[in-house]
């Protein structure tokens, strides 16, 4: 589903942002850390998040990357989400190493042990290109 431009900035370790629909319908949209895992999105978040809650009430979510420098194509990607259990923190862990130099990421991961951290699994529905 993802190529040429998309595809470059879906493998970059870029902030991008992740949309879901709170339950009186409006946006509830935050910066969020990625990664792609066999062409879907996934990312961390607490159990207790807002996001987390909004995604169990309406699987139906967007994220938005790409727009930097100004003029640069950006992408909404729309799409499903799902809530994971992440026991072992292994897709916590291949997310933060897409991100951090691995003796950080292992810090983070470390400081993270005892966390309620659950994986949104964002599956691609529909791409749109902005700009």
């Amino acid at each position: 589903m993802f190529e040429g431009r998309l595809q470059s900035l879906l493998e970059e370790p870029k902030i991008v942002y992740v949309t879901t629909v709170q339950p009186d319908g409006y946006p509830h949209t935050v910066p969020i850390w990625f990664k792609l895992d066999a062409g879907d999105i996934v990312m961390f978040t607490a159990r207790s998040s807002r996001k987390t809650r909004n995604v169990l009430e309406n699987a139906k979510g967007c994220l938005a990357i790409g727009g930097d420098p100004l003029g640069s194509p950006a992408y909404l990607i729309d799409g499903d989400i799902t809530v994971e259990e992440d026991p072992d923190k292994t897709t916590t862990a291949l997310v933060t190493n897409h991100y951090e130099p691995p003796e950080r990421a292992a810090e983070w991961l470390a400081d993270w042990a005892d966390e309620d951290f659950v994986i949104l699994r964002l599956t691609p529905r529909r791409v749109t290109t902005v700009g």
